[in-house]
């Protein structure tokens, strides 16, 4: 008996001195810096030691901010003599591991977890795959669906089809979504119509139309039916691929199904046969929609509109804005704009304004479009007219007064054009950058460069700036007139404002400034239109020749670097005349990189460039240099 006391009481201290080893072998896992203080896992294990049960210790862990320190404590618990391990707290602790670093232990308690075969697993690991997919964490959902397979586990289909909708919808990629599909298939879930919707889907945005349809032909034999959401998806990607023709197939296909077309599909379809000017299909959905007693909104209204005016069907496109009237929409002046650029297609000006009178349509843009269409057809007078009458019922704008302006300044008539910029101050609209391009644009082609300038003057008083035809075309006439002084100062100004030049107008620029002795500034003028984009080898070309004339062989070097670090691209032109201007002295050492460099790149100089190139490396005792080049270009020439 005295035995068994001391025997008990033995065992009774070997349990209490393993349980504090492990106590205290978990308390001395190392925290990264990242991690929760050892005071805050103390603090954590008082609280489960007064009452360790399964439910507290998931609350302890799903208030643990850091991950780490939440595995910790689950590692202490699962070490008790108690049983804390439930499919909730390992849902809890593995929901709580979604960083990389923590894939491993993700795996391991998920091994864990499957092997514990409880009613509720399934349920846990449904409720898993849910919860990571809502977080975009598919890669760590994937890995709950691969273990629930190697069990044997069969997870819902709502739950899979989650999944798989946050791969499509957060754009993963068709491979992760192939991956995901084929676990699930290999799971022994039956997809339904919404997980081949998903397939169909992902291998329309993957490009794989003709693979899609196959897909699509085989859904009968996956026992589903496509829905309206499957043939929205199809003609989608038809029409992105331009087979808009397949895709009005396959919506009368879709009749013969007797598959009814929800809102959504109304939504998208509609558009896009109208893009392909499908008309008879488009206004056949419209239909479709009225009968099935659903509203169309204000955009899909403006599209059929649209898609009407640009297919000359006038009276069907005013029928349908009534009918948008009648139905309680207000019209977009794009509408109002479509409708009036069709009568005007047909020279029906005036009954495009009595249209927009009948309609008491008072937005300015409709009405610019009649003056523009006016200009266009050579109605000069009559657009006068239509402006004056539209300016006494208060619906025109400074664009409406610029339209007619610019149309009179590019008919050469600059009394009349200025005649209305007077009439447009005295209404109390102000010219803008519009009016002033056009009557410099005007004052240049008729070579009133002084005028031109003085106006330009105004502009830059006013803080306004050009647009880039007339910002060009001044800085030409005052280059042709030799004021490159001038052409300096409109484009620094112009460069100010973000504006850019032609590049005809760059290097007329640039030889002006070179032929009138201002290489320097003509230099800074080029740094300048490198900005901008607007800078090619001929300007760079212009530059060089002058510096050449000026036996400024070192400056062409400068020149040539900064064209290199600029990005400039030469071509068989740029290279030989860079290679002529550095066969000097000076720079031969130079003229033999270049060579080179030119040679690899598939460029031969011609005839008369590379003579003088040999002759001139043999002179300065460089042709050891370029032998392998040389060569090249011989074998190149006698090949040919």
């Amino acid at each position: 008996m005295a035995l068994k006391a001391v025997s008990r009481l033995r065992s009774a201290r070997w349990r209490l001195l393993s349980a504090k080893l492990i106590y205290r072998s978990c308390s001395d896992i190392p925290a990264s810096p990242d991690t929760g203080s050892s005071s805050e896992f103390d603090t954590a294990i008082r609280l489960l030691k007064n009452n360790l049960q399964p439910e507290r210790l998931t609350r302890v862990i799903d208030s643990t901010s850091d991950s780490s320190l939440a595995l910790r404590i689950f590692r202490w618990a699962s070490h008790q003599r108690y049983n804390l391990r439930t499919v909730d707290t390992y849902s809890c602790m593995i929901s709580k591991l979604t960083a990389v670093e923590y894939r491993d232990d993700m795996d391991s308690l998920l091994g864990d977890m499957v092997r514990l075969k409880v009613p509720a697993l399934e349920q846990a690991l449904n409720g898993l795959v849910q919860s990571l997919s809502s977080k975009n964490q598919f890669d760590e959902a994937l890995l709950v669906i691969q273990h629930a397979t190697s069990a044997k586990l069969k997870l819902s289909l709502s739950a899979c089809n989650a999944m798989l909708r946050g791969l499509v919808k957060q754009g993963s990629g068709l491979r992760l979504f192939m991956l995901a599909y084929m676990e699930i298939v290999k799971s022994g879930v039956l997809p339904d119509v919404e997980t081949l919707n998903w397939l169909i889907q992902a291998l329309c945005e993957s490009g794989r139309v003709d693979l899609t349809l196959i897909q699509f032909d085989r859904m009968n034999k996956k026992r589903c039916s496509p829905n309206s959401h499957t043939f929205e998806i199809l003609i989608i990607a038809l029409c992105s691929h331009n087979r808009a023709d397949e895709a009005v197939d396959l919506f009368y296909k879709m009749l013969q199904l007797r598959c009814t077309p929800d809102g959504s599909f109304y939504a998208q379809v509609i558009p896009l046969f109208c893009k392909f000017s499908k008309v008879k299909d488009a206004t056949k959905l419209h239909q479709m929609m009225k009968e099935d007693g659903l509203q169309l909104d204000v955009h899909l209204y403006g599209v059929l509109i649209r898609c009407l005016c640009e297919n000359q069907l006038l009276d069907d496109s005013i029928m349908m804005l009534n009918e948008m009237v009648a139905s309680g929409h207000a019209p977009r002046a794009s509408a109002y704009v479509d409708i009036v650029d069709c009568y005007c297609t047909s020279a029906k000006f005036h009954k495009a304004l009595i249209f927009l009178e009948e309609n008491d349509v008072t937005e300015s843009e409709p009405y610019n479009v009649l003056l523009r269409w006016l200009c266009t057809d050579g109605r000069l007078q009559d657009s006068v007219r239509y402006l004056e009458k539209l300016h006494n019922r208060g619906l025109v704008d400074c664009e409406s007064w610029n339209i007619v302006i610019t149309h009179f300044c590019n008919q050469g008539n600059i009394r009349r054009a200025s005649e209305l910029i007077g009439r447009m101050v005295v209404s109390a609209f102000a010219p803008d950058e519009s009016t002033y391009s056009a009557i410099i644009s005007c004052y240049c082609r008729l070579g009133l460069h002084i005028d031109a300038f003085a106006m330009f003057r105004r502009v830059s008083v006013n803080d306004l700036s050009l647009n880039s035809e007339s910002f060009s075309q001044l800085v030409e006439v005052l280059c042709h007139t030799e004021r490159i002084q001038e052409a300096i100062e409109v484009f620094k100004y112009q460069y100010k404002r973000g504006c850019s030049l032609t590049n005809k107008s760059l290097d007329m620029l640039i030889q002006g400034s070179c032929l009138s002795g201002r290489i320097r500034e003509a230099v800074q003028l080029r740094s300048l239109a490198v900005c901008t984009g607007t800078c090619t080898f001929f300007t760079y070309d212009i530059i060089i020749q002058a510096l050449l004339h000026l036996n400024k062989e070192k400056d062409v070097l400068v020149l040539f670097a900064q064209m290199v670090m600029e990005g400039c691209l030469l071509d068989g032109y740029a290279y030989t005349s860079l290679l002529r201007s550095f066969l000097t002295k000076e720079t031969i050492f130079e003229a033999a990189i270049l060579f080179n460099r030119m040679v690899n790149q598939a460029f031969v100089p011609d005839q008369d460039t590379f003579e003088l190139l040999v002759n001139d490396m043999a002179l300065f005792s460089f042709l050891n240099m370029v032998a392998q080049s040389l060569l090249k270009v011989v074998n190149t020439r006698v090949g040919t």
